[in-house]
């Protein structure tokens, strides 16, 4: 009984490795995706699920679908698009959790277009 209210609170150890993880391939992106990505997940640890299990599934895909579009060459806008909020409460309701912040809306707004100034030579 102790030990689940523990990890409870502080998540459980493969949770941990989990998120280690998707911090590790975060940092390997292109400095731009890495940003967008920093962005997206901010905005996601603001406005997003309540339960660990369901973020660590969100931020493994969005480093899946980032690593893919920096391997394509592909650039953040064309990713995320014109609207990044939009971009990111889709992601989210591909999951089922819809929600958002306008402060946290703006914030991953200037992400997106710091990313976008970062690409240009």
């Amino acid at each position: 009984m102790a030990a689940h209210w523990i990890e409870t609170i502080t998540g459980s150890f493969e949770d941990k490795k989990r998120w280690r993880a998707y911090k590790a391939r975060v940092q390997q992106l292109p400095p731009s995706h890495r940003t967008a990505v920093e962005g997206v997940e901010r905005y996601l640890m603001m406005t997003g699920p309540a339960d660990g299990d369901h973020l660590l599934q969100m931020v493994d895909d969005l480093a899946e679908l980032f690593e893919q579009a920096a391997a394509d060459g592909t650039p953040v806008r064309e990713v995320v698009g014109d609207d990044p909020v939009e971009f990111v409460d889709t992601f989210k309701n591909n999951y089922g959790l819809a929600g958002w912040i306008g402060k946290e809306q703006r914030r991953l707004e200037d992400a997106i277009q710091r990313a976008e100034t970062e690409e240009k030579p």
